[in-house]
């Protein structure tokens, strides 16, 4: 009994181990993400359009902002209702303007796992960061 004993013992002692993560570092917040990116930088004059060939530099940072890359500036929109950007789920945009993603185009939340309707986001002025020489 004793001997069987042991083994569960060690069996859970290992079992823990597999289960505790990795990276035990803690997770920063939205605002300490943005924070993050946009650090060195001023901000510039809002626009209400932006150039955007793709979305391949666009990132959503949780109950923040929406953030695009282009060149060496960094555009950040707020929007209107931070707090219902969420990134778990995935943005699908009606755009009026071509290339560009302006305040006026549409943006409509998909869950990420289910692809259900899940609210929608509706866009402020976009704000330019550059690096300050």
């Amino acid at each position: 009994m004793r001997k069987h004993l042991a083994t569960l013992a060690v069996i859970a002692a290992a079992a823990g181990l597999v289960a505790a993560p990795l990276d035990a570092r803690p997770r920063l917040t939205g605002e300490e993400q943005l924070a993050k990116m946009i650090e060195g930088r001023t901000a510039g004059e809002p626009q209400s359009c932006i150039f955007t060939p793709g979305n391949n530099n666009l990132t959503v940072i949780d109950r923040t902002a929406i953030v695009y890359r282009s060149g060496g500036k960094v555009w950040v929109n707020r929007t209107a209702n931070p707090t219902d950007i969420d990134d778990d789920d995935i943005l699908v945009i009606r755009r009026f303007s071509g290339s560009s993603l302006c305040r006026q185009d549409q943006i409509t939340l998909a869950d990420r796992m289910s692809g259900m309707f899940s609210g929608v986001i509706f866009l402020e002025d976009f704000v330019p960061y550059e690096k300050t020489s």
